[in-house]
């Protein structure tokens, strides 16, 4: 006899630590822009495993990739060099156009390393410890302790990063309260090109250009955090490229791998060799499994033009929610760049039991910031997934 639903749920509850509130539903399978649960409930997906899984599931070319490198090796350590790896840092640096990469196994962890960059650069200037970070208000860079202290809300923080540890928040798309910040210690600043858990807030082209006209002057490092915002979700490769301005370090992570837990952390000719022999590791970072995944990822991405496909659909998008805002007085603002989206409702509407309710009628979504739900479907949702998307949100909401 099969477990059922509640089953697992009984027994997840009883043996995963309880930091997350979840769902009431155990996901089993996925096909194409769809996930089932172990009833076989289909369900639309528009989160994508928070903005991961780009490609949709079941691609048979990713698939096959990652079949056939089990087949020849998953795992060595970075005391040697293997062959996925390679090749993935290759064409990483090529894109970007930057020097060099470290991989990581996630977010978090490219911005911890990002963050010692920064610092060891500094300090090979000065030789001084005391240094700290410009970091923005209601960002968000990670869970560890490293990242949590530039994570720019006090809900996060508390109870884990002491004050003194933390950085110095400024206010977001302000260039000159970022400018009114800066001291002696700032070793970096620290920015989402677009803000994701913050309730999807692009950045204005004049704020990058100004952090990065600034952080030249001071001769202070700028970091870029796209590990929700990059991998094509924005409609180019990377999010910064929309802007013309280049970071001196670049965080990558999610859609890096398309499921596989990998991150990166990029580095232009000014902050390479910051960190040097002994400086940085990782046991499983970069491993051939994982870069596997990442190549597999950057050949769907060319040959599907995933990038360019974000950027059409991310308008039909964009033209459809403002029809569901015109049309439902709650929604009071939309925000956004091609498939990395955002409305906010008002507070006497809480996206909470929208996203429940949508959850119910076989659709999922994922929230943000204040109020806000956030649309970051597959990159590979087509005009038709989003009006059933559409027609599901907007009965949810009238319910």
């Amino acid at each position: 006899m099969s477990q059922s639903q509640k089953d697992y749920i009984e027994q997840g509850e009883k043996y995963i630590l309880k930091t997350y509130n979840r769902f009431p539903v155990v996901l089993e399978r996925g096909e194409g822009v769809y996930l089932y649960d172990t009833d076989n409930k289909k369900y639309l997906d528009f989160g994508a495993g928070i903005a991961v899984f780009a490609l949709g599931y079941g691609n048979k070319y990713y698939n096959d990739a990652l079949k056939a490198q089990i087949d020849k090796l998953i795992h060595t350590s970075n005391l040697y060099y293997n062959v996925p790896a390679v090749k993935a840092a290759k064409r990483i640096v090529e894109a970007t156009k930057m020097k060099k990469v470290f991989f990581t196994n996630s977010g978090t962890e490219a911005i911890e390393g990002a963050l010692k960059v920064a610092r060891k650069y500094a300090y090979n200037k000065d030789n001084s410890k005391d240094y700290e970070f410009i970091a923005m208000n209601h960002s968000f860079h990670g869970r560890s302790q490293g990242a949590l202290s530039v994570t720019g809300n006090a809900h996060y923080q508390d109870g884990f990063v002491p004050k003194e540890f933390r950085a110095v928040f400024a206010e977001y798309n302000n260039l000159e309260d970022v400018v009114s910040k800066i001291t002696d210690k700032t070793c970096g600043i620290i920015c989402e090109v677009v803000q994701g858990e913050g309730g999807i807030y692009p950045a204005d082209p004049e704020f990058l250009k100004g952090l990065r006209k600034v952080c030249d002057e001071k001769d202070i490092l700028l970091i870029f955090d796209e590990v929700q915002c990059g991998m094509g979700r924005c409609g180019s490769l990377f999010a910064h490229d929309l802007y013309g301005v280049k970071p001196d370090v670049l965080a990558l992570a999610k859609a890096l791998g398309c499921g596989v837990p990998v991150g990166a952390f990029v580095v232009n000719e000014r902050a390479d060799g910051a960190l040097v022999p002994g400086d940085h590791g990782t046991t499983y970072g970069g491993n051939p499994f994982a870069c596997a995944a990442i190549n597999a990822v950057f050949d769907q991405f060319e040959e599907r033009k995933i990038p360019e496909h974000a950027k059409e659909i991310g308008q039909y998008l964009w033209d459809q929610l403002e029809g569901l805002k015109e049309r439902n007085d709650c929604i009071t603002a939309h925000r956004g760049l091609a498939l990395m989206q955002g409305l906010e409702f008002a507070p006497e509407k809480p996206v909470g039991e929208i996203v429940k309710k949508a959850l119910n009628n076989g659709l999922i979504l994922i929230s943000a910031g204040n109020n806000v739900i956030r649309f970051v479907p597959p990159l590979v949702i087509e005009k038709e997934d989003v009006d059933e998307m559409i027609r599901i949100l907007e009965a949810s909401i009238q319910e």
